[in-house]
């Protein structure tokens, strides 16, 4: 007997989330890692914020689902990148100040959305959980 939760009622088409993309190759501490997914995720809200208010406000009234992936390497890092360029979600790439673990301007994170589940997912779905 299968059991059901609220999530197997959910259309992928008007489902919202944020997903947060990290650079494994760069070999960042577990408190680097945490503080570059917190600037990806603010900053890329803001970004969707002033895109779209009504479906930021719907986001966070569902409880502001937030999805954390890994890219195993630079170079399907910046695929990511290109495939956002013009897709039209709203998301920021996040380059570090350099003062502890990476060098000044390195890209550590991606923050994407809040948006459409199934817009995402067409860019993201490869990609594996954190």
């Amino acid at each position: 007997m299968k059991t059901f939760s609220k999530r197997d009622n959910v259309d992928r088409k008007t489902e919202i989330k944020q997903v947060i993309i990290v650079r494994k190759d760069l070999k960042m501490g577990v408190g680097k890692i945490a503080a570059q997914s917190c600037h990806a995720s603010l900053l890329s809200f803001i970004r969707a914020e002033k895109n779209d208010r009504d479906m930021v406000n719907t986001w966070l009234n569902e409880g502001g689902t937030k999805i954390v992936l890994k890219a195993e390497s630079e170079e399907s890092f910046g695929e990511i990148k290109k495939l956002l360029k013009n897709s039209g979600i709203p998301h920021f790439v996040v380059r570090d100040a350099g003062q502890t673990q990476v060098p000044p301007g390195t890209e550590t994170a991606i923050g994407i959305g809040p948006y459409y589940s199934d817009k995402i997912d067409s860019i993201t779905s490869k990609l594996k959980l954190l």
